[in-house]
C-alpha cells in the first residue's frame, strides 16, 4: 500500500498490478497442438531436439507460440528452448510478426565437389526458374552424396546430378520424401549368418579375448581421430557403470560419404558390430546419432531396429535412434554427446574424456559407423581380415570416399597404404580433358596437396609430416581446370559457417580468414598469425585443423595467392 500525500489516506493500488507474468504468454491453441503431436512421456530434457523435429516436420517451422507451449510441458525456460532451436540449421524459428518460410525448401549443396560440378550455376537457375513465394532456396553444407554432384535436397528427397528440369518434375509430382534404396534387411542378414557371432559371445564369450582380436587387427577409429579401438574399450570398461555406447553417424566432413554408402546397403553389419561392442563394455543402452541429411538411412535404421526388437535380439528401447539437426560440429564426440542430451552441440573441455564422463555423466564408448562394421567382420573372420593386407609398409584397409574430377566417383575399398595415384586409378582415372593438379586427402580439414606429392600412402600418421592428415579419407581430386585458391576459400567458408562460436580463435579466426582470402593477393603474414592463434587456442579439431587449408595453399600454390 502507498500513502496519498494530499489526503493522508493509504491506498491499496488495486488495479495497477500486472495481469500476467512477464514474458511470452501461453497460447492454449498452440499448447493443444503440441500435445497432439508429443506424448506426455516424451518430455524428458534429452528429448528436446527430437521434440523440435516433431514440430518442425508438422508445421514447417517453429513458431514462438509452439516453442512457448513446448517449454511449458518440458518445464524448461524459453531461453533454453530458443538457444537450442536457433543453434541447429534445420530448425526455422519464426518469431511473432515474422512470415513463416514457404512450405517447400530446397537445399543446394555448396561443398567443394558440388561447387566444382556447378552448384552455383544450379542455384542461379533455380532462383530464376522457381517462384520464391512457393519454394525457398538455401545453400547448404555437404550432404554426403559427393559422388553424384551437384546434389540438392527437395524436402527430404535428394536429387542426384541435379538440374532445374529434374527439380521441376519432382515438384510437379509432389516427390519430397526420401527414397529408400534396396538393402540387406534382417531376414537376409540372418540367412547369410548374421548375428551368429553376437549370440555366441553373449552365451559364453570372453570380452578380453574379443578385445585382443580388435587390438591384433590394428583397427583404429575411422571417423577421423584414429584412436586404437580396442584400447578405447578398456578405458570405458575400467570405469564404474552404468555405461553407454554412442554411434557417431554425423558424417559431416565435406567429401565423406562412406558411412552412408554402407548403411544404405548392409545396415546390420554395423548394428551387429555395435551390439558386440556394447556387450564388451556392458553398455546399458546404445545411442545412434544420425545426421539429418540422411533421411533414408534414418528410416532404414528405424525399420531394422524394430525388426531386432521383434525378433528378440535386443530388448525394446535398448537401441535409441536420435536425429541430428544440421550441425557439422556434432561430429566431434563431446559435441555429439551434448546434442544427444538435447543441448547445443558445443564441444566440451577435456579432460575428463567421454570414456570417463560422457553421456549423462557416465562412461561412454563412442565409435564411428565404419569402425563398428569392421568390429563385426573381425569377430566373424578374425583379425587377419585387416592385418593380413599390406601395402607400402602399411597394414589394413581403408574406405576412400572419392569425388571430383575422376570418372568413377564413389567409395573404393583399398589397402591402407594406397597413394593418390592408386586411388585415381581405382576410380577409373581422370575425366577426359582434365589433368591431375591437386587433391584433398581427408576433407577440408586436411587442406590441399599438389599432384607432385603422389607417392604418399594415404593412411594414419603418414600425412602429418606434410602438414595434413587422412581424417575420414574424403578424397577430392582437382584438375588443371580448378583453382586451389578458390578451393581453399570454399573450405574456409564452410568452417566459418559451421563454427559453433564457443571459442574466439575459431569463431573470429575463420571469419577474418575468409575476408582476407577474398583479396586478389593474400596477406600471408597476417593469415599465418591467424592460423597460429586458431591452431594453438581453439577448443576442438575444427579450429585446430581449419588453418591447414590456408597454410598448404600458401605453401604449394603460392602462385595463385601472391
Amino acid at each position: 500500500m502507498a500513502k496519498d500525500d494530499k489526503s493522508g489516506v493509504w491506498k491499496s493500488g488495486r488495479g495497477k498490478g500486472r495481469k500476467h507474468p512477464k514474458g511470452r504468454q501461453l497460447d492454449d491453441g498452440a499448447l493443444a497442438e503440441v500435445r497432439a503431436l508429443i506424448a506426455p512421456d516424451h518430455m524428458s530434457r534429452d528429448l528436446l531436439i527430437e521434440n523440435l523435429h516433431v514440430i518442425q516436420d508438422a508445421y514447417g517451422h517453429l513458431s514462438a507460440a509452439h516453442l512457448r507451449a513446448l517449454s511449458e510441458d518440458m518445464r524448461l525456460s524459453m531461453a533454453e528452448i530458443y538457444e537450442v532451436a536457433s543453434f541447429y540449421a534445420h530448425f526455422d524459428v519464426v518469431k511473432e510478426g515474422e512470415v513463416p518460410p514457404p512450405a517447400l525448401t530446397i537445399r543446394i549443396c555448396d561443398s567443394l565437389s558440388c561447387e566444382m560440378a556447378g552448384a552455383q550455376h544450379l542455384m542461379a537457375a533455380l532462383k530464376d526458374g522457381l517462384d520464391a513465394s512457393e519454394v525457398r532456396i538455401l545453400r547448404a553444407p555437404c550432404m554426403g552424396r559427393c559422388d553424384t554432384a551437384p546434389v540438392l535436397e527437395l524436402g527430404h528427397n535428394h536429387i542426384d546430378h541435379a538440374t532445374l528440369e529434374k527439380v521441376q518434375v519432382a515438384i510437379a509430382a509432389g516427390d519430397t520424401r526420401a527414397h529408400l534404396p534396396d538393402y540387406q534387411d534382417y531376414a537376409a542378414y540372418v540367412t547369410a549368418g548374421g548375428y551368429t557371432e553376437l549370440k555366441r559371445l553373449q552365451n559364453n564369450g570372453d570380452w578380453e579375448q574379443v578385445q585382443e582380436k580388435i587390438l591384433a587387427s590394428g583397427l583404429r577409429g575411422l571417423g577421423g581421430a584414429g584412436f586404437p579401438s580396442g584400447t578405447k574399450w578398456g578405458f570405458v570398461r575400467g570405469n564404474a557403470g552404468p555405461r553407454y555406447l554412442a554411434v557417431n553417424g554425423d558424417e559431416g566432413e565435406p567429401g565423406t560419404f562412406k558411412d552412408r554408402y554402407y548403411l544404405e546397403r548392409t545396415p546390420h553389419l554395423m548394428l551387429e558390430g555395435m551390439l558386440i561392442a556394447a556387450w564388451a563394455v556392458e553398455a546399458a543402452h546404445c545411442y545412434i546419432y544420425m545426421r539429418d541429411e540422411y533421411p533414408a538411412v534414418i528410416e532404414i535404421l528405424r525399420r531394422e531396429i524394430s525388426a531386432l526388437e521383434a525378433e528378440g535380439v535386443v530388448d525394446k528401447g535398448h537401441i535409441i535412434l536420435r536425429r541430428g539437426a544440421g550441425a557439422y560440429i556434432c561430429g566431434e564426440e563431446s559435441a555429439m554427446i551434448e546434442s544427444l542430451e538435447g543441448k547445443r552441440g558445443m564441444p566440451r573441455h577435456r579432460p575428463p574424456f567421454v570414456a570417463e564422463v560422457g553421456l549423462f555423466g557416465q562412461p561412454t564408448l563412442v565409435h564411428n559407423v565404419e569402425t563398428l562394421l569392421w568390429v563385426a567382420r573381425i569377430c566373424r573372420e578374425g583379425p587377419e581380415v585387416l592385418n593380413s593386407v599390406e601395402k607400402n609398409t602399411r597394414k589394413g584397409m581403408r574406405s576412400y570416399s572419392v569425388s571430383g574430377r575422376v570418372k568413377n566417383a564413389g567409395v573404393h575399398l583399398l589397402p591402407a597404404g594406397s597413394t593418390i595415384t592408386d586411388i585415381i586409378t581405382a576410380a577409373g582415372g581422370m575425366l577426359e580433358g582434365h589433368s591431375f593438379m591437386a587433391y584433398q586427402p581427408g576433407g577440408p580439414s586436411s587442406g590441399l596437396l599438389p599432384s607432385s606429392m603422389d607417392d604418399i600412402p594415404l593412411d594414419f600418421d603418414t600425412l602429418q609430416p606434410h602438414g595434413s592428415f587422412i581424417g575420414s579419407a574424403a578424397v577430392v581430386v582437382l584438375s588443371d581446370q580448378d583453382s586451389a585458391r578458390t578451393a581453399a576459400l570454399n573450405m574456409l567458408r564452410f568452417f566459418e559457417d559451421e563454427s559453433c562460436g564457443q571459442c574466439t580463435p575459431c569463431r573470429v579466426g575463420c571469419e577474418k580468414a575468409v575476408k582476407l582470402m577474398q583479396s586478389e593477393v593474400w596477406d600471408q603474414p597476417l593469415l599465418e598469425e591467424i592460423c597460429t592463434a586458431m591452431a594453438d587456442a581453439s577448443i576442438c579439431g575444427l579450429g585446430q585443423a581449419a588453418p591447414n587449408a590456408i597454410r598448404l595453399t600458401m605453401k604449394h600454390f603460392s602462385g595463385e595467392v601472391s
